[in-house]
């Protein structure tokens, strides 16, 4: 159709309804309460620089006092394109095109889009991190009562070596700091107000950019106006962070899973977290792992939907990153912070099987690397031959189903007859050497699970959680303070009359 017969308008009703639509009841749903903010701060500002008069400040203030009151005002019609031009609408309707359209002077919808996205972020965000720090708490408190609790260790899908829960769970811990520690960091790249920037290149008028992230709780203002529109770092840094987040903590689901199946029995888990079958009642089906698995899985493909969404687009405002793909990315905060609060409490409740341990310590030798490190220390061998002495006492005594309490030293006692040595400690000390307690204690290097290294380690998990509770603390109080100056300044414009 050439242009000149083209007696189209805009929206086709096809894009209208797979596009627009639910566009706009997104907005509604999810960033309805940041634009009414973003509104209400550009109007405070624009009257205390002098753009707009105090009379017609007030003015727009009580209309958009009215807007938000009313649902009505709000709702999806074909005419409105989004939201903002929703409230715009109405705006004109309360007063009047000309005063109505001087609120957007200075700005565009690209610097209010992006604004509310980030805060709309900084809000899931601080959620979510303070969720990570409750499931923190709870792993340091049960680290440090499960210090003494014996465990079996696992590489490679195998049983390795003895060490303790609490041992394991400090690794665990020091992950999900290390994960806090990237949202942290993703944070303070949303923390800046893209407001001012407008289309691309800020605008004419004499803005103040500081007092918009000042009124919006933001840190400061972006910086180069372009990369205020067509950055998505803060996007990008969000959920990749995020995802790491559920790939590290999928990996300690798997060892839950593993590590109460019948056949290892080394966790336990309550009867409040099982579910029986309906067929076989010999059944105990720990549940709350498969759901925290497909928490994990799901809430790490969600993000991943944000970073390939994004990948070569262009470097410009675009659709791709904005309304519906915001919105899809929201979803993998909700994964996350389900699968958070289940972990916690899921951790708190479950207990060692300390009777299987010791089964499955005994069958597979596992303490007899501290048997070889000990022949080096008391009998000048090399380690490589100390390893190839107790290696082949622990065949000899698996060959044997027996266990290295019950036949190990006569094995070894034995071996170094034949080798012409003298072995040099007797049965009481061997049993000692052997022991999963032992071998636990004397491992006492910075990180280790020994009770000096586990005292140190708690010290600096204890200091690194004190030092994110203080800086999200912090946070939420510097955007309550924004919140109470904005509701003061809009105030101010309602009582003007």
């Amino acid at each position: 159709m050439k242009r000149s017969t083209d007696r189209s308008s805009f929206p086709n009703l096809i894009y209208a309804d797979m596009v627009l639509k639910p566009l706009f009841e997104n907005t509604r749903q999810y960033h309805s309460g940041w634009l009414s903010m973003v509104n209400r701060a550009h109007c405070v500002m624009l009257g205390e620089t002098g753009i707009l008069s105090r009379k017609q400040t007030t003015a727009i203030a009580h209309a958009l006092k009215k807007i938000e009151d009313s649902a009505e005002d709000t709702k999806y019609q074909p005419c409105a394109e989004d939201l903002f031009f929703a409230v715009e609408m109405r705006l004109n309707e309360y007063l009047g095109p000309d005063l109505a359209g001087r609120l957007h002077t200075g700005r565009s919808r690209n610097d209010m889009d992006h604004t509310i996205f980030r805060l709309a972020l900084i809000y899931r965000l601080d959620m979510l991190l303070a969720a990570a720090l409750d499931v923190s708490e709870v792993l340091l408190k049960k680290s440090f009562d499960q210090m003494d609790t014996v465990i079996v260790a696992y590489t490679h899908g195998q049983p390795a070596q003895p060490t303790t829960f609490g041992h394991y769970l400090f690794a665990v811990l020091e992950t999900v700091l290390g994960d806090i520690e990237r949202l942290a960091a993703a944070r303070l790249v949303v923390d800046r107000c893209p407001m001012g920037a407008a289309a691309i290149t800020t605008t004419g008028f004499q803005v103040d950019r500081a007092r918009m992230a000042e009124l919006l709780g933001f840190a400061g203002p972006t910086g180069n106006s372009y990369a205020s529109i067509a950055g998505i770092e803060y996007l990008t840094s969000v959920y990749s962070s995020l995802k790491l987040l559920f790939l590290h903590l999928g990996r300690v689901i798997q060892d839950l899973q593993f590590w109460s199946s019948f056949e290892i029995g080394q966790l336990y888990v309550p009867n409040d977290f099982v579910q029986v079958s309906s067929i076989m009642p010999q059944k105990r089906n720990p549940v709350p792992i498969e759901h925290l698995r497909l928490f994990a899985s799901k809430g790490a493909g969600e993000a991943e939907t944000i970073l390939t969404a994004l990948h070569n687009t262009p470097f410009t405002d675009m659709n791709d990153s904005e309304g519906e793909m915001q919105v899809t990315g929201y979803r993998s905060f909700d994964s996350g912070m389900r699968m958070l609060v289940l972990f916690g409490e899921f951790i708190q409740s479950v207990t060692i099987s300390s009777e299987h341990v010791i089964r499955n310590i005994d069958r597979s030798c596992l303490t007899i690397t501290e048997l070889a490190d000990e022949l080096v220390r008391t009998h000048g061998l090399s380690f490589r031959q100390s390893h190839e002495i107790a290696a082949q006492v622990t065949r000899t005594v698996i060959a044997d189903q027996s266990t290295l309490q019950q036949s190990g030293f006569n094995i070894l006692l034995k071996m170094f007859g034949e080798m012409n040595l003298k072995l040099s400690m007797d049965k009481a000390r061997f049993e000692e050497v052997v022991s999963a307690e032992h071998f636990i204690s004397v491992r006492n290097r910075p990180g280790g699970p020994g009770p000096e290294a586990m005292c140190a380690s708690q010290r600096i998990y204890r200091r690194q959680i004190d030092e994110f509770r203080g800086l999200l603390e912090r946070k939420q109080k510097h955007q309550s303070i924004a919140d109470y100056k904005l509701e003061t300044a809009f105030q101010s414009l309602l009582l003007a009359d």
